[in-house]
């Protein structure tokens, strides 16, 4: 069976365990020397060019920004340079709704080739509710779910742009580190070309636990 092509990607999952984590995967056909580095304090995730792999991006707030950001007891990841916002409205104390539609519809969906839609996902702290949203050429959506133990729901910026409920899937991972390899591995998501590099935030011990992991080495589509 061929893969299919959906993009970047963002999903809400609750481990089997019951907790909550906020997921990000890369998938590109075009720029796959994109790697994720987690910042100094911990506290968030930057999408960079891998060194040494083709020109520096760094400039294009496009393919270099903030993807995932811890703003008290909430995790926020995204696409885009949308993330950094969305934080810092949920510091000031907005919730998770209001902060993620007010950055969506301040900054649009991106102003590429493909008008390829901003998204993003919001997780709580002891909480199985969740928020998925985007922005796109032609409408802007903001979506709580409450998801069942082992269940996870994404959203895509091509194919699978909504949120919808219909996107749930199984989610076995129990950590940040289990939660990376799912992305490229597990489920669903194994069925999604061209991945890159994906970034993980799981509750744990009271807390988000961040973790990034590269495409694998020897992927056979390393060349793409």
């Amino acid at each position: 069976m061929d893969r299919v092509y959906l993009g970047r990607l963002v999903a809400f999952a609750v481990t089997p365990a019951g907790n909550p984590a906020a997921l990000y995967r890369v998938s590109s056909r075009h720029f796959p020397d994109r790697t994720a580095r987690v910042a100094g304090d911990g506290r968030s995730v930057a999408i960079v060019p891998r060194e040494g792999h083709g020109p520096d991006n760094s400039g294009n707030p496009y393919l270099s920004y903030n993807c995932a950001r811890l703003a008290g007891g909430t995790a926020i990841l995204a696409n885009g340079s949308h993330c950094d916002p969305a934080a810092e409205k949920m510091l000031l104390g907005l919730p998770a709704r209001d902060a993620l539609a007010l950055s969506l519809l301040a900054l649009d969906y991106e102003k590429d080739d493909y008008a390829t839609p901003r998204i993003a996902v919001a997780a709580e702290i002891g909480s199985r509710i969740g928020w998925l949203a985007s922005v796109r050429k032609d409408g802007l959506d903001v979506r709580s779910f409450e998801l069942a133990p082992g269940r996870a729901v994404y959203v895509s910026t091509y194919g699978r742009p909504v949120p919808e409920p219909g996107q749930t899937a199984e989610f076995t991972a129990g950590t940040a580190a289990e939660a990376c390899s799912f992305l490229f591995e597990g489920g669903i998501f194994r069925d999604f070309a061209h991945p890159v590099t994906a970034v993980a935030a799981v509750a744990e011990k009271g807390g988000f636990s961040l973790s990034v992991r590269d495409r694998p080495r020897e992927s056979p589509e390393t060349s793409c």
